[in-house]
């Protein structure tokens, strides 16, 4: 099985794709972004089956409990289901991932940005890779190359994804509410009304001559 795995027509959120983000305090920056899909994607079924093989390479026989393990914690794994992202505000899950399963994949390196015609961007131009990357909202519909990789250091064991390259594939609800629209509020400006001359200043009084002091009596 390829070492990458292609995810093709799935949701893009939470997208860092030309800015590293911090996902914590601390934390390095990192490009990043969500891929969300329904369950019997392709490419998560392939990624998933990846992952098995990963782990049973690096943890032979321990492989099913250390799988086990990392399912138990959110924090030791780059995938999961919708109901899984709650928005901290409102105790529901973030638009776009309830009833969907979703991978998270990031990399020290900005992804390659792939153009709608299937042309990379040239990595040493920053401007049309963020010209493409703008492009690419949370809510639109992306193709994606992940690499998954099993995690087994002094941070703990985990399964993680470095994040390839993303295309643009097609427009989508936008994630959020977006800005409030408060046109209407508004109405069309008149001419502007020229200000009305302030009336002259009256003129400073003439000041008085000041009185000469008596001289001391022993000057008289």
């Amino acid at each position: 099985m390829s070492d990458i795995i292609y995810l093709q027509n799935v949701r893009l959120s939470f997208p860092h794709l030309t800015e590293p983000h911090a996902s914590a305090q601390g934390a390095i920056p990192k490009f990043a972004a969500d891929f969300i899909m329904p369950t019997d994607h392709p490419g998560y079924q392939q990624f998933m089956a990846r992952y098995g093989e990963l782990a049973l390479a690096e943890w032979k026989e321990h492989a099913q409990q250390v799988m086990t393990m990392i399912q138990a914690d959110r924090k030791l794994r780059n995938y999961g289901t919708g109901e899984e992202k709650i928005n901290k505000q409102t105790f529901q899950p973030y638009d776009g991932y309830a009833g969907q399963v979703w991978i998270m994949a990031n990399n020290k390196n900005m992804p390659q940005m792939i153009k709608t015609d299937g042309v990379q961007v040239d990595a040493g131009n920053t401007m049309e890779a963020q010209s493409v990357a703008r492009t690419m909202y949370g809510g639109c519909y992306v193709n994606a190359a992940i690499k998954p990789w099993v995690q087994d250091n002094q941070f703990g064991k985990g399964i993680r994804c470095d994040l390839i390259a993303v295309q643009f594939a097609g427009d989508g609800e936008a994630f959020g509410e977006g800005a409030p629209d408060a046109s209407g509020m508004f109405g069309a400006v008149g001419a502007a009304t020229p200000p009305v001359a302030a009336a002259p200043a009256a003129p400073a009084p003439v000041a008085a001559a000041p009185v000469a002091p008596e001289l001391p009596p022993f000057m008289q």
